[in-house]
C-alpha cells in the first residue's frame, strides 16, 4: 500500500466518510487536526492529545523557521521526535502568517521579503525555501506556498493573488518532487486553493490544482478570514462537484463546532484552527448547548460537570464550581483543562459525524446538533 492514500468508506448527501493513510499512522475522517503552531499545542502534551483521541497535529513553517529553526529540528530528529509526537504531522507553509504580519512585508513574483516578529531580522521566503523548510521538519504533509489574502479582498486583489499562488504552487511541486525523489514515501505535498470569495476565481483556482498533478490531498484556504459564514457556505458549495472524490479536501483554519459540522455536510474532511485551545485558555468551554463562560458567577457552586455528555478527564475530574475557581484564581490548571476538553469535544464530534455519515443519517443529525448548540448563546 502507498504511503499516502485516502479510502472512501461511506457518504450521506455531501458528507464524507474515510480514511487517510499516511506514513505516521491513519486518520479517519471527518478529523479535527489540532493546532500545534510551535511545535506545541498550548496547554496540552502530546500524551494529553492521544488522550483525547487526537490523531493528526498540525504545526506552522513560519514560527519554526524563525524559531529555533529548522535546522535545529533537524538536527533533533525532525519535527516528530523534536516535539515528541508519534503520530501523523502536517505544517502549514507559513503564507498565511507572513501575509498577516503587521509591520514589513514585501511581496514580488519571486516570494516574500518579512520582519521576523522574534528579533526583526529580514528574511525572505520563496515557494522553494517554504517547501525545503517544511522538508527538514519532516511532517508527513506538507502544504504550497499561497499568496492568502483578506476574506473581504476585491476581485481584481484576489485574481492578481490568485496567479501568484497558481504560479507558486508550480515551483513548490518542482521543488518538492526533487527533494522526495531521493527519499520518497517520507512526505507528500498538499495545494491550495484560493480565490477568496469570488466563486468564478475559486473554480479557476480548483481547475489549475487539479490540472497541475495527481495529488494526494487538497486544501482548500483564505476561508474563515472575516468573510460571513454564509460566503464560507457559498464557496464549499461551488467547488464540491469539481473536487476529486479520491483525494481527501483539508478546509484550513476551521474549527468552531457549528462551522466543523456545516462544512462537513458541504464535503470537507479535515480541518484546524486554534479556537478550541484559544477559547479555552480564556475561559470558555464547549457544551451540546453552546459555549459557556466558565468565569460567570454562576458557577460559583455548581457541582456539576462542564459537560455531561464528555468523557475526558476534566468532565469526569472536575466540576464547574473548582473549574471557576481555577480562572477566578488565574491557576494555569484551568487553561489546561478547558483547553482538553474542548479539544476533545471537536474530535468527539467528528467521531459522530462520521458515525453518523456510515449510518446513513447525518443530515438530520448535524441540522438538529447545529440548532440546539446555537439555541441558548454563550452563557
Amino acid at each position: 500500500m502507498s504511503a499516502f492514500s485516502y479510502r472512501l468508506e461511506a457518504s450521506d448527501g455531501a458528507a464524507r466518510a474515510g480514511t487517510l493513510v499516511l506514513p505516521h499512522g491513519e486518520v479517519e475522517t471527518p478529523a479535527f487536526m489540532p493546532v500545534g503552531t510551535q511545535g506545541t499545542v498550548r496547554t496540552l502534551s502530546p500524551f494529553d492529545l492521544d488522550a483525547v483521541g487526537a490523531r493528526m497535529i498540525l504545526a506552522n513553517t513560519y514560527h519554526l523557521h524563525v524559531r529555533p529553526g529548522e535546522d535545529t529540528v533537524a538536527e533533533l530528529g525532525g519535527l516528530h521526535r523534536f516535539m515528541a509526537w508519534p503520530g501523523p504531522l502536517l505544517t502549514d507553509s507559513g503564507g498565511f502568517q507572513v501575509f498577516s504580519l503587521e509591520g514589513f512585508r514585501k511581496v514580488d513574483d519571486d516570494g516574500v521579503e518579512f520582519q521576523s516578529h522574534v528579533d526583526g531580522s529580514r528574511r525572505r521566503l520563496t515557494p522553494e525555501r517554504a517547501v525545503e523548510i517544511q522538508w527538514m521538519l519532516g511532517a508527513d504533509v506538507a502544504m504550497a506556498f499561497d499568496h492568502v489574502v483578506p476574506g473581504g479582498a476585491t476581485h481584481a486583489d484576489a485574481a492578481d493573488a490568485l496567479k501568484r499562488t497558481s504560479r507558486w504552487l508550480g515551483r513548490c511541486a518542482k521543488r518538492h518532487g526533487e527533494l522526495a525523489s531521493a527519499e520518497p514515501g517520507r512526505q507528500t505535498l498538499w495545494p491550495i486553493i484560493q480565490g477568496a470569495s469570488h466563486l468564478d476565481l475559486r473554480r479557476r483556482a480548483t481547475e489549475e490544482v487539479l490540472n497541475l498533478g495527481d495529488w494526494t490531498g487538497v486544501a482548500i484556504g483564505g476561508l474563515a478570514v472575516g468573510e460571513p459564514k454564509a460566503v464560507m457556505y457559498d464557496v464549499l458549495d461551488a467547488l464540491g462537484s469539481s473536487l476529486p472524490p479520491a483525494v481527501p479536501r483539508y478546509l484550513m483554519g476551521v474549527g468552531f463546532p457549528e462551522d466543523l459540522l456545516a462544512s462537513v455536510a458541504r464535503g470537507q474532511d479535515l480541518f484546524d484552527c486554534v479556537a478550541p485551545t484559544r477559547n479555552g485558555r480564556n475561559g470558555s468551554g464547549y457544551t451540546p448547548d453552546g459555549p459557556l463562560n466558565i468565569r460567570n458567577a454562576t458557577y460559583r457552586a455548581d457541582s456539576t460537570p462542564l459537560d455531561d455528555t464528555c468523557d475526558c478527564e476534566t468532565c469526569r475530574s472536575y466540576s464547574r464550581g473548582y473549574l471557576r475557581h481555577l480562572f477566578v484564581a488565574e491557576e494555569l490548571l484551568g487553561l489546561r483543562l478547558l483547553s482538553l476538553h474542548n479539544v476533545r469535544f471537536l474530535v468527539r464530534l467528528a467521531a459522530e459525524a462520521r458515525r453518523r455519515i456510515t449510518a446513513g443519517s447525518f443530515d438530520g443529525w448535524h441540522r438538529d446538533w447545529i440548532e440546539r448548540y446555537n439555541a441558548r448563546g454563550n452563557t
